[in-house]
């Protein structure tokens, strides 16, 4: 399966343990549910709680907090449930308050919280934003405070780099610049323009709700590749694009021109204070539009309002009531590394399931005669083969016959002479092919960034192609033992895609 997942996202539910929103969170789950239906077959359907999830840290309200999850948890609608704090649930424990600390209560991240989603290539990035906005207690902005709050502010871009660091990066599945990343705090980073007529105390209060230091935050998230924002806080409906140019880009013009991050709000999901309420639900999958394959972002917006019961689509003028959205970039992984992931998902190979694998990792056009695109194309692809058939080794050569595995040793020495014989005609020396190959993760944008002209000039190109027809055609003699018919070094079969040197997907 493609890489795929689903958000639901709530958010200030504002729970004060007195019973009185049981209903509503009753009537939310019942949304959700109806809602939900249709991505029984998600792998990944996580639901994100953006903060105020209770009005105030009493025991009575956080235990209400905690039913409140365990229901949605007995659901059965979501594989994970992630929270973050938001400003009423961070209020100081104190003896005569009675309050409880809300972040160890309800395991909320006091800082910063990557986690990821292997089969959906997904980080989700959780931060922790209360101090990183003023809190009114009174009409007056003291100056040392909101220079303060400016500070915490600027460093939650610190922190967003820092959940991304080496701790995590081990456990990622494909180059992390492969993956999706979606960042979920309380405060919202940009005015909310339904939010410019609500008051506190006499005045408007829209410029005191938001992060203290947006745009360093929005910079630091799009030069980090996230895709999406998603916060609470403001109790009103929002989706805002924030562009800045990539500096990498080649020409002006274009989607390619621009780092691009969305901005999603979510009311309070239980119409704390009069409020609308409502719900978000995002999706990521697989697209297809105008004979091009890729991914793209579909997000359903529900809106109930104040004397109403019911939740209705917020986008009713659009087709279906859905917001597509391009994922701003190619998503589709390489066959090598989804290969991986089912690998790791697995904890021993059958020999059918080594013989589909083998398959798909073979059945690309630098396996055939006409070579790809290129030989630095070429080279990527056998290196990511040849990480992938060490999985394979890994873990099916214990169990499997003897003879399978000679094969199996077999192909792995021709994918090594494939390397080594790419690597000489693009002219990396030996300690850079060795480096090379000890990187599991091979981004291939980098790859070509990195080797983008033609092979070096050499006295015999045509006798050192026909060298590489030979030992494509070895393979094929041994994936034959297999008893896999692929006729590698022939004419590459006609589903093979041209553009990605794999099969299409």
């Amino acid at each position: 399966m493609d890489r795929s997942f689903v958000i639901a996202h709530i958010s200030d539910l504002h729970l004060d343990g007195s019973g009185r929103l049981l209903a509503t969170i009753e009537a939310l789950a019942g949304a959700l549910r109806e809602r939900m239906e249709g991505f029984s077959d998600v792998p990944d359907r996580i639901l994100v709680i953006t903060g105020d999830i209770v009005n105030d840290p009493t025991p009575r309200a956080l235990e209400e907090a905690l039913g409140a999850i365990a229901s949605l948890r007995q659901t059965g609608l979501f594989t994970d449930i992630q929270a973050v704090a938001g400003n009423h649930d961070a209020k100081s424990p104190s003896q005569r308050g009675g309050r409880h600390d809300a972040y160890d209560y309800l395991h909320l991240p006091r800082a910063s919280k990557s986690v990821y989603y292997r089969q959906a290539g997904l980080d989700l990035v959780l931060l922790d934003s209360n101090r990183a906005s003023l809190t009114l207690a009174s009409g007056d902005i003291d100056a040392q405070a909101y220079q303060a709050t400016v500070g915490h502010s600027a460093r939650l871009s610190v922190e967003l780099a820092g959940s991304m660091g080496s701790a995590g990066r081990a456990h990622y599945s494909e180059p992390a610049e492969n993956l999706v990343r979606v960042l979920a705090l309380h405060h919202h980073p940009l005015p909310q323009a339904t939010g410019e007529g609500k008051r506190f105390l006499g005045v408007p209060d829209e410029p005191l709700m938001y992060l203290a230091a947006p745009a360093t935050f929005l910079e630091a998230a799009t030069s980090l590749n996230v895709t999406m924002v998603l916060h609470g806080h403001r109790h009103v409906e929002g989706l805002c694009r924030y562009s800045v140019p990539n500096p990498r880009a080649t020409r002006s013009g274009g989607e390619d021109f621009w780092h691009t991050v969305h901005v999603l709000s979510c009311p309070s999901s239980t119409g704390q204070g009069g409020d609308d309420a409502g719900f978000n639900i995002i999706h990521l999958g697989p697209s297809s539009e105008a004979g091009q394959s890729g991914h793209r972002f579909t997000i359903a917006r529900y809106s109930r309002l104040r004397n109403d019961g019911g939740f209705r689509p917020l986008d009713s003028n659009l087709s279906e009531g859905l917001v597509r959205i391009p994922a701003g970039r190619d998503l589709s992984r390489d066959p090598a590394i989804q290969v991986a992931i089912e690998i790791a998902s697995s904890t021993s190979l059958k020999r059918d399931q080594v013989l589909q694998i083998a398959s798909r990792l073979l059945s690309r056009r630098a396996f055939y005669h006409d070579g790809g695109k290129s030989w630095a194309d070429n080279l990527y692809i056998y290196l990511v083969t040849s990480h992938a058939w060490a999985d394979i080794e890994g873990k099916f050569a214990r169990s499997a016959p003897k003879p399978d595995v000679a094969v199996l040793a077999a192909v792995a020495g021709l994918l090594r002479q494939l390397i080594e014989q790419s690597a000489e005609m693009l002219g990396i020396d030996r300690m850079t092919l060795d480096e090379l190959r000890a990187v599991s993760l091979v981004s291939r944008d980098n790859f070509e960034r990195r080797w983008p002209t033609p092979p070096r000039e050499a006295a015999d190109v045509e006798g050192r192609a026909q060298k590489r027809l030979r030992l494509l055609r070895d393979l094929n003699d041994q994936v034959k033992l297999l008893g896999l018919e692929l006729a590698l070094g022939g004419a590459p079969p006609p589903h093979l895609s041209p553009e990605r040197g794999g099969l299409p997907r």
